[in-house]
């Protein structure tokens, strides 16, 4: 077990920080590690009847590119997950689901971070209001199962939380 002597820098921001530790490894020896304090998320993947999945275009800073993706976003503090699910439906999709249920918890850096993701499958979705988060997506799409299993063959869809979502709910 590795154990931390001292904190040596951090970057604090609105939504995460991140900090180079000192630490004594498993050896003796010492390190660094890179350690990212962030906030818990959720996603949604929004079934639609017949068969299609109601998904995001957004686009993303770090990438250079726009990306489809389930709608997801942070837990705010004091907020449960299926709640935060619930909300970024409405916010980014314009659509509320009345029947939601877990499928899947998963943590997606964990060699830098403590991020963890819980993801929500939506049934039952219907459509409440045109308005969506225009700061974030840019489209919101209904696609087929089949169309999402081709671009994942094409590697066209390659967001993290959506391939996990879909794969553990066993729409892939």
């Amino acid at each position: 077990m590795e154990k931390k002597i001292r904190t040596l820098a951090s970057l604090l921001a609105s939504s995460f920080s991140a900090h180079l530790d000192e630490v004594v490894l498993a050896n003796g020896e010492i390190g660094k590690r890179i350690r990212l304090d962030h906030p818990e998320a959720s996603a949604v993947i929004p079934l639609l009847d017949g068969g299609e999945v109601l998904m995001v275009r957004q686009y993303r800073y770090a990438l250079g590119l726009e990306t489809l993706e389930i709608p997801a976003g942070k837990v705010d503090p004091g907020e449960d997950p299926e709640t935060c699910a619930l909300r970024e439906l409405t916010e980014e999709t314009g659509h509320r689901a009345r029947k939601i249920s877990r499928i899947y918890t998963y943590t997606p850096a964990i060699g830098y971070s403590n991020e963890r993701i819980h993801i929500f499958l939506a049934e039952d979705v219907e459509w409440v209001s045109d308005e969506k988060d225009e700061r974030e997506i840019s489209a919101v799409e209904r696609v087929s199962l089949e169309a999402i299993r081709g671009m994942v063959r094409e590697g066209r869809l390659t967001d993290g939380k959506t391939l996990i979502g879909l794969a553990v709910a066993g729409l892939l």
